[in-house]
């Protein structure tokens, strides 16, 4: 599983540029972003190509983003994960789907800012396959996570606009909520929503105190609910014990 998402991860590298642009994630082969070189094969291997030409370009000298291996070892490290949770089988393979997409959406979020709906759109018609064979969860819990995935950062968007007189959520992040509802049914979407603003006033806090954040600047939320929904993913049940533990023990 881990070779497995490094070739995936390397896939998803390609989507990352590409996908934003508006251009096709086959056609041309890869190449050089600043000589379009074509890519040999030995260029392409994940993480050891980076590593054997330095993070440069073999023809040109460019230097290439150290994203590109960073990637590929987040997917592999991921699909490792699912596949201790969920062993050789078809909910590995969905939740796995789920895992790449996120980290695809993450990324780009973070570059650009914006969530392609050719994305959520993927991740939904995924989503409905697999929920259709009976991989993930119930059909109420589908749509029921749905609902609540959207709704409520639907409910967070329009509240921001009252109160605060500014977009607090773009649609990009209420529709890959949504979606991640479809994939997680209502009680893991919750917990996704939970840990995804824990996670997201964790780092507020620690690039404010850094410094490195200013009053008002927006911050992309898309990896934050990806990590959120990769975490209720793997580890809802572990989660909720924890948490009935402290409430019982108070």
């Amino acid at each position: 599983m881990g070779i497995l998402g490094l070739l995936i991860g390397s896939f998803i590298n390609v989507c990352i540029v590409r996908i934003p642009e508006g251009e096709s994630i086959v056609f041309p082969p890869s190449r050089c972003p600043r000589c379009q070189k074509r890519l040999s094969p030995l260029d392409l291997i994940p993480v050891i190509s980076y590593l054997l030409l330095r993070g440069k370009c073999r023809h040109c000298g460019e230097k290439i983003s150290a994203r590109y291996p960073l990637v590929e070892i987040l997917v592999s490290v991921l699909f490792i994960l699912v596949y201790r949770k969920y062993g050789l089988s078809f909910s590995a393979l969905a939740y796995a789907v789920l895992a790449a997409v996120l980290v695809a959406a993450s990324f780009i979020d973070l570059e650009h800012m914006i969530i392609p709906d050719a994305l959520n759109i993927f991740l939904g018609a995924a989503g409905l396959l697999f929920l259709l064979a009976g991989q993930t969860v119930s059909w109420r819990q589908a749509l029921l996570g749905f609902a609540a995935g959207g709704g409520i950062l639907l409910l967070l968007g329009y509240l921001s606009v009252w109160i605060l007189k500014k977009e607090g959520m773009g649609g990009g992040d209420i529709k890959l909520a949504a979606v991640c509802g479809l994939y997680l049914g209502f009680e893991r979407i919750l917990l996704t929503l939970m840990m995804a603003f824990y996670y997201a006033s964790a780092i507020v806090l620690l690039l404010l105190l850094a410094g490195r954040l200013k009053k008002g600047q927006y911050l992309p939320f898309g990896p934050f609910i990806a990590a959120g929904a990769i975490t209720a993913a793997l580890y809802f049940n572990e989660i909720i014990s924890f948490y009935m533990r402290l409430f019982v023990r108070t």
